[in-house]
């Protein structure tokens, strides 16, 4: 089965460009598309200093639908937007005051990978960060949900005059070109060295498994001629709650492993679920989320983040699925329930649950059921508005032309 491949180089256009992102993507692009992948053949999808944040989201949820093992290799600007103080890559026309409306939220990234199984999906990051978005880093770490592994490093804002170059990344690719793709973890550890005059002592670095949410700590510098050290990153529990245990170090950095495991690890369902979307056993999926969300919902109550969790991805199964009715019926219920919960309109769940129902909604073919959910749409529009402007008048004039074709 191919893999895919984003190449994503983003940076502004301006004097706000802290990072010349898009110089990586020549030495990307003459890595074969196989090495960039780990895999036998690849699909890879290139983007240059992209000027729209949804067009970037589609080419990233068609590569996080796509089968088989997905690697996103990101190379930008990270900075935070006015109003809610959240992390974005910044795109070619984004500036400080237009962060929210031009730039790429980063929960956007970690949504699109929702139903990627620990296995398959991989983040290679090299950013760049201004003050505040550094300091929001270095705090909260970058949200990426449990399914994706994750190696990089942020950089801070350099200093000098002039954008800064993606180094890390430049590292990697040239690693890559020599034909061979070693295991991330230590793809990781190669780069890191090759940078680790530039980086040592200022950057934070990722380099964890597939669980959890990564929180760096900013390194001190490897002796010399020692490889460069590995951080883990200690869970970042939700609040009011405690900190799970941190996840065991990679094989190769302990010492002694037992021959077999007493008693195997349970299945992670979002796995289950994964490769039953890619046999297409949509069915089957479907019931197993339902399952895990009744069985939330009856130990936590529906507006717990487990039981909304497994409510969103029952809606992204519809989707898979190809039913565009029963996706959008429950996107609009996910935000009927976290309003009802309290919920800001502009909470980027919130915001995240209405665009999608929105989504779905254009994507039905059958006009009586597009009636049928244009109201309930149009009146949740009139609440959530969301980030793009017109989407109340955009959804009052198709339900408009909907009736009067049906009169």
């Amino acid at each position: 089965m191919p893999g895919t491949v984003l190449l994503l180089a983003a940076s502004p256009l301006g004097k706000g460009r802290l990072v010349d992102a898009a110089a990586v993507l020549p030495v990307l692009a003459a890595v074969a598309p196989a090495v960039l992948s780990g895999t036998e053949t690849a699909n890879v999808v290139e983007l240059a200093d992209p000027l729209d944040p949804q067009a970037v989201l589609t080419r990233l949820r068609a590569a996080a639908a796509a089968p088989g093992p997905l690697t996103v290799y990101l190379a930008g600007q990270l900075q935070l937007d006015r109003k809610q103080h959240l992390p974005h890559v910044a795109l070619a026309r984004t500036t400080a005051a237009t962060v929210r409306y031009t730039a790429l939220p980063w929960h956007w990234i970690r949504d699109e990978l929702r139903l990627r199984s620990a296995a398959d999906a991989a983040l290679v990051v090299d950013l760049h960060a201004d003050a505040e978005a550094w300091r929001y880093v270095a705090e909260r770490g970058l949200d990426c949900g449990p399914n994706a592994a994750v190696y990089g490093r942020v950089a801070p804002a350099s200093g000098r005059r002039g954008p800064a170059e993606p180094a890390y990344m430049k590292a990697v690719a040239t690693l890559l070109r020599s034909g061979h793709r070693p295991p991330l973890l230590r793809l990781h550890e190669q780069a890191l060295a090759r940078i680790a005059e530039s980086g040592a002592g200022r950057d934070l670095v990722f380099a964890h498994p597939p669980t959890g949410l990564p929180r760096p700590q900013t390194p001190t510098p490897p002796p010399p001629g020692a490889s460069p050290h590995l951080y883990p990153h200690p869970q970042n529990p939700r609040p009011g709650t405690s900190a799970a245990p941190p996840a065991a170090p990679a094989a190769h950095l302990t010492t002694t492993h037992p021959a077999r495991p007493a008693h195997p690890a349970p299945q992670d369902p979002h796995t289950v679920i994964s490769t039953a979307v890619r046999s297409g056993r949509h069915a089957e999926a479907a019931d197993l989320a339902a399952r895990y969300e009744a069985a939330a919902v009856r130990a936590h109550g529906p507006a717990s983040d487990t039981a909304l969790h497994w409510a969103e991805v029952r809606a992204d199964l519809a989707m898979f699925a190809g039913d565009a009715v029963g996706s959008c019926r429950a996107w609009l219920a996910v935000a009927g329930v976290r309003l009802a919960a309290g919920q800001a309109v502009d909470a980027p769940a919130v915001e995240a649950a209405a665009d999608r129902a929105h989504h779905q909604w254009g994507r039905i073919r059958d006009s009586a059921r597009a009636r049928e959910l244009g109201p309930a749409l149009a009146e949740l529009r009139l609440r959530v508005p969301g980030r793009r402007q017109g989407a109340l008048e955009n959804v009052q004039r198709q339900l408009s032309q909907l009736q009067a074709a049906a009169r």
